[in-house]
């Protein structure tokens, strides 16, 4: 009876995370359409990206904090509303700046959903089983990847862009029903205490990072830069950290809980997901090197990365299930070592199209071992009962940061290059490198045996 109920449980779980997932692929298709309807000028194009990514990192702590506190059903259902309600908002948007609030809305709704999903996994299921789940939830990511443009042009076909955003309403409101019955929503057992003056920090700490950043115009190099638009917001960022910091540290109730970093192992977790997110960031910039290269258009170019996402929905759950039998750390490496062949293969023949789907595929396995499962399975060995939802927030916080930070790294590499070729290549590199030291870092977390061990005495505990 309960493991029917956690297979019911499951399901409803990757319904979630795959409306989410399908929301930032079907996007792409939908611009075109969108610049008939609304007049949209190119940085505010850029944004209906950015906005989505800035707000979810703004929401993840929160959601993630609240799902600890008041219980995963509560927030996972207020999540999905959220998400629900944006996505309604850029559905019956007429101009940009209602469309923007309502990416800004889907944003933070998704926030929650993700983290709650492993929150949840981690609560429900034994340690010898979470790998395999995690993983097959990293999974509906790349199945998302490869329907999502497919349902945007057939929904195109017969109905404006719209109808894209519509569509999550009834979806949402069958999540929201089955949540309310079936999720646990079992509460701290500690009176909450809400950190408000960290939520507040850590918004202004992530918003002036994630705009400062994305407004780098990497063409200008040093000047872009020290732009008015790029240096006071970086200068906020890094003022605001160790103030943000000296305060969690002394909060009864933290949205971040800075001793979490004192250990080791998530100390590790979060170098690795940092250098995940830069590793990603070259997937956004492989579609126009196709172009640059094979002279393809943008729509073929997009097609050329389905061995990337065949091999990330076929690779997360063969690795989940690995982690399950040899431990995370063999596959957090194996991962990144992949990853960096991949870049490596980009690097030495990219005007090879042998070479170029070999890289993808190469990378596309190695994202299916660091994504979907081995690092959110470290840290729901590592942290309490009460603090998983949170756990999984602080892995999309650095997995996000990582990423915003790559794609401008790659960006100014590439601007300083004398043609895109080579400042691709260069920038591959480079991160190739980056994957192989990540790689060496990670050799220090823990064997097997002692995650196992880990997780025994955590649950004990817990």
């Amino acid at each position: 009876m309960e493991q029917h109920r956690n297979g019911k449980i499951l399901a409803l779980l990757f319904t979630g995370v795959l409306m989410g997932a399908l929301d930032i692929s079907i996007v792409g298709p939908a611009i075109p359409a969108i610049e008939q309807t609304i007049k949209v000028d190119h940085r505010s194009l850029s944004w209906i990206f950015s906005i989505y990514v800035l707000f979810n990192l703004v929401g993840v702590s929160l959601l993630a904090k609240l799902s600890d506190l008041y219980g995963r059903r509560n927030i996972y259902v207020f999540s999905v509303a959220v998400f629900a309600l944006g996505s309604t908002i850029v559905a019956m948007s007429d101009n940009i700046t209602f469309l923007l609030i309502g990416r800004a809305v889907q944003g933070f709704g998704a926030s929650g959903i993700f983290p709650v999903a492993s929150a949840v996994i981690g609560d429900i299921f034994p340690p010898e089983k979470r790998g395999r789940t995690l993983g097959m939830i990293g999974a509906v990511f790349g199945i998302a990847f490869i329907v999502g443009p497919v349902i945007a042009g057939v929904l195109m076909l017969w109905f404006k862009w719209n109808a894209l955003f519509l569509i999550n309403i009834p979806i949402a409101a069958v999540v929201i029903f089955y949540a309310w019955r079936l999720l646990p929503s079992k509460k701290s057992s500690v009176v909450p205490h809400f950190d408000w003056k960290g939520m507040v920090l850590i918004a202004v700490l992530l918003s002036s990072f994630a705009y400062g950043i994305n407004n780098i115009e990497a063409s200008e190099g040093i000047k872009g830069l020290v732009s008015i638009h790029v240096l006071p917001f970086l200068l906020i960022t890094f003022i605001t950290l160790p103030i943000f910091v000296y305060l969690e540290k002394r909060s009864p109730s933290p949205v971040v809980k800075i001793e979490l970093f004192d250990v080791k192992q998530i100390r590790i977790v979060g170098l690795v997901a940092f250098g995940t997110g830069i590793i990603q960031a070259v997937t956004i910039f492989v579609p126009e090197m196709a172009v640059n290269v094979f002279g393809v258009s943008t729509s073929q170019a997009s097609f050329m990365l389905i061995p990337f996402v065949l091999a990330i929905a076929v690779g997360s759950p063969v690795a989940g299930r690995m982690i399950d039998k040899i431990g995370s750390r063999a596959i957090v490496m194996a991962g990144l070592t992949l990853a960096a062949t991949g870049l490596l293969f980009f690097y030495f023949n990219s005007v090879s199209r042998f070479n170029f789907y070999t890289a993808g595929i190469f990378m596309g396995l190695g994202s299916a071992m660091l994504q979907g499962s081995a690092l959110r399975y470290i840290m729901l060995n590592e942290v309490q009962s009460s603090e998983r939802a949170l756990g999984q927030g602080i892995i999309t916080l650095f997995t996000s940061t990582g990423q915003m930070t790559g794609a401008t790294l790659i960006g100014i590499i590439v601007a300083s290059m004398s043609t895109k070729l080579v400042g691709y290549s260069r920038s591959f590199l480079i991160i190739a490198l980056i994957a192989l030291v990540v790689m060496l870092i990670s050799y220090r977390l823990k064997s097997r045996n002692e995650e196992l061990a880990a997780a025994a005495a955590n649950k004990f505990n817990g």
